[in-house]
């Protein structure tokens, strides 16, 4: 995410990092959710989990999206929805984080 911000426009490197963070992240989760069996399905962690894996989904589309159109206008402004994206994600990673460390 930082390297696309930094260089300002969406490079196919970028799209590949978008694709196996999207990945990792939903592999992640399922393991996850395995050992989790017995616990509430449904809390702020999960609910903002889902949507932040559905986010990245909808983000890793956009960029390829936005690579197949080679629109310059589009890859330059690109950044500004990955911020928002990386910002979202952020959520459940620290409440997943802080519910575990005040158990």
């Amino acid at each position: 995410m930082f390297g696309e911000k930094l260089q300002k426009i969406l490079k196919p490197w970028h799209l590949v990092a978008f694709w196996a963070g999207f990945v990792c992240d939903t592999t992640g989760t399922s393991l996850m959710s395995r050992l989790a069996v017995g616990q509430s399905a449904i809390n702020f962690h999960s609910v903002t989990g889902i949507a932040a894996i559905l986010l990245m989904l909808i983000h890793a589309v956009w960029a390829t999206v936005v690579l197949i159109r080679n629109n310059k206008d589009m890859m330059a402004g690109f950044h500004k929805f990955s911020l928002f994206v990386w910002l979202i994600w952020l959520i459940p990673y620290f409440s997943g984080m802080l519910a575990h460390m005040i158990r």
